[in-house]
């Protein structure tokens, strides 16, 4: 998305937000999360939004930022719902989690020709220069685990860019967003190839701001526990982009 695109979009739900009692959401550009004809779709920004309506909550705005904006919002602002966040030890206390969405496996990708690039494991991996998100899980489990060769980006996009122009070696990316990509910048999906996958998925969920009130809380997660169970979650999640 072009950067004014970006400053308008946010600008619009900042302005929004001043209304008493509204909630605002806000999420990153994924598989799962985009914009289409002017509005914030996908599957998961779908079923963020059957949530809310069971829960009866109708005021609020959903927004479209780079990763470490939307993050940031979450962590210092009252009433704030992000998604897909991953659930991890180190972010356990840092939120309130209303459900997990889905579960999710990061594949890293490098180039076709660069055969020279073999990984065996994650710690063969270090010796690369690996592309991710500022504050993303990957960005953050890497740190972890002692990689010190880090590119940081603010969005997916240019993580790819880097990679095809040989700016970084490796990129970590779930296999649909790495497919949607390939396909919006007319690059043949066979360019890139998986070298390794991490032997642990990824919980990905919606969560609110530690500050959001108990009932705005306690409501999310009983609907959501509802679409669950009764198989709405799982039937929203399968339906094409």
């Amino acid at each position: 998305m072009h950067p004014i695109a970006w400053i308008a979009l946010s600008l619009g739900l900042l302005c929004s937000a001043a209304q008493a009692g509204q909630l605002r959401v806000v999420t990153e550009e994924t598989a799962y999360s985009y914009l289409r004809d002017g509005r914030i779709a996908g599957t998961a920004t779908t079923v963020v939004e059957a949530t809310l309506q069971r829960a009866g909550l109708e005021h609020y705005q959903i927004g479209l930022y780079p990763w470490a904006r939307a993050y940031d919002m979450a962590l210092r602002d009252p009433g704030v719902l992000i998604y897909l966040i991953a659930r991890t030890s180190e972010r356990e206390a840092l939120f309130r989690w209303v459900g997990e969405i889905m579960r999710i496996e990061y594949h890293f990708y490098r180039l076709r020709e660069r055969e020279d690039i073999q990984i065996a494991d994650l710690e063969t991996a270090k010796a690369y220069r690996i592309g991710v998100l500022r504050e993303d899980v990957r960005h953050q489990y890497l740190q972890a685990n002692g990689f010190d060769k880090i590119v940081v980006a603010a969005h997916n996009n240019e993580n790819f860019r880097r990679l095809l122009n040989g700016q970084v070696d490796l990129v970590p990316m779930p296999e649909q967003d790495m497919i949607i990509l390939c396909q919006e910048a007319g690059i043949d999906p066979a360019r890139v190839v998986k070298v390794f996958t991490p032997d642990t998925a990824t919980r990905l969920y919606m969560a609110y701001s530690r500050q959001t009130d108990d009932d705005t809380v306690l409501r999310t997660q009983a609907a959501f526990e509802q679409l669950q169970a009764d198989g709405t979650v799982a039937k929203l999640m399968s339906e094409p982009r």
